[in-house]
C-alpha cells in the first residue's frame, strides 16, 4: 500500500493570498510548482506554520493549477499552529512538503461518484469533483456548521430525494456542470436541515436500483461524519472510501505515529495514515466496519 518513492517534494512556498472567512476559516493560495504539477485528489501537504513552530501541520489540498504552479488550501484555525498560519502575510514563504499520501481512485468513469465532505473535509471533495469534470457522473454533498467559505448559488439541477428548499450549491462546481447541495444544522438559507450523510442517503435511496448500484461513496470530514457515511455505504451495499484525519509528526512514513488498524484478507495490520492513506476503503477499517 505504500506509494512509490521520490514522489514527495520539499519547496519554499510563497503565500499569494490569504483570505479570511467567518468561523475562523481561511483560504490560502501558495506557489508550490512541484506539488501543483503532481498532486492528485485526496493528497495533502505538510507545512511549517512559522519559524517558531518547526513541527509541521497536515493540510488537505483543495485545488491546484499546474500551469500557474499554485495550490489552494482551506484551513480552520483551531489550535495555536493554525492560528499562526492564519496570520501569515502575502509575500511570505514557508517550507512545504507535498503531495503526500494515497489519493482517491477516480479511474472508473462508468461509476457515479457521490462525494460527501464535512467542514475542512470539503476541500478533497472539491478537488475530486474538479478532476472528474467531463469524465464521470458526479454529485457533491457538503456540510458545515459555520458559514461556507465559498461563493454559493441556487442550483439549476434537480436531484432525486432532495427537497425543494435545499437549493444552494457551490458556485465553482455548478458553473462547471457538477451538481452540489449543502447541509447544516445552523439554519442557513437554502441548505438541508440536518447532517450531510443523511442528505446523501436521501439522494441515494431515491435512485432506482440500477443507478444506485453504479455509485461509489468518497468522503472526508470529522470521524462522527465518516462513521455515518460508512453506515450508509454498508446499508446500501456501496463501495465507500474514507480520507482519515490524524495527528502527524513526520507525515512521510518514518515515525509511524499515525497508524490505523486494518483487516486485510483476514489479517490485522497497522497502516500509516500519512503514506498508506489517508484514503482507505471503509470495509478494511474495523473502526468503521
Amino acid at each position: 500500500m505504500t506509494p512509490q518513492r521520490n514522489t514527495i517534494f520539499e519547496e519554499s512556498a510563497e503565500i499569494l493570498a490569504n483570505v479570511h472567512h467567518p468561523g475562523d476559516q481561511f483560504v490560502m493560495r501558495v506557489k508550490a510548482p512541484k506539488t501543483a504539477a503532481t498532486a492528485e485528489p485526496g493528497q495533502f501537504v505538510h507545512l511549517q506554520v512559522s519559524d517558531e513552530r518547526p513541527m509541521r501541520r497536515p493540510i488537505s489540498i483543495m485545488l491546484t493549477d499546474p500551469e500557474k504552479g499554485t495550490v489552494d488550501l482551506l484551513v480552520k484555525a483551531i489550535g495555536e499552529g493554525t492560528r499562526l498560519l492564519r496570520e501569515r502575510k502575502v509575500g511570505e514563504t514557508m517550507p512545504i512538503l507535498g503531495p503526500i499520501g494515497r489519493p482517491f481512485d477516480l479511474s472508473d468513469h462508468s461509476k457515479r461518484y457521490v462525494l460527501i465532505g464535512g467542514g475542512v473535509g470539503i476541500p478533497p471533495m472539491i478537488f475530486c469533483a474538479m478532476h472528474l469534470i467531463d469524465k464521470a457522473s458526479t454529485v457533491v454533498f457538503a456540510g458545515s456548521e459555520v458559514e461556507f467559505p465559498f461563493a454559493l448559488k441556487p442550483s439549476t439541477a434537480l436531484l432525486p430525494g432532495v427537497g425543494g428548499n435545499t437549493i444552494l450549491g457551490i458556485t465553482s462546481l455548478e458553473e462547471r456542470g457538477i451538481t452540489s447541495r449543502l447541509a447544516s444544522n445552523a439554519g442557513f438559507y437554502g441548505c438541508y436541515e440536518g447532517h450531510v450523510p443523511d442528505l446523501a442517503r436521501d439522494y441515494l435511496l431515491a435512485l432506482n436500483e440500477e443507478e444506485r448500484s453504479r455509485c461509489v461513496l468518497l468522503s472526508c470530514g470529522p470521524h462522527p461524519m465518516l462513521h455515518a457515511v460508512a453506515r450508509v455505504g454498508r446499508e446500501l451495499g456501496l463501495p465507500t472510501y474514507l480520507s482519515l484525519e490524524e495527528h502527524m509528526a513526520c507525515a512521510i512514513g518514518g515515525c509511524a505515529g499515525c497508524v490505523v488498524k486494518t483487516v486485510e484478507e483476514g489479517e490485522e495490520k497497522y497502516r500509516r495514515v500519512c503514506v498508506d492513506g489517508p484514503v482507505f476503503e471503509a470495509s478494511l477499517l474495523p473502526e468503521f466496519a
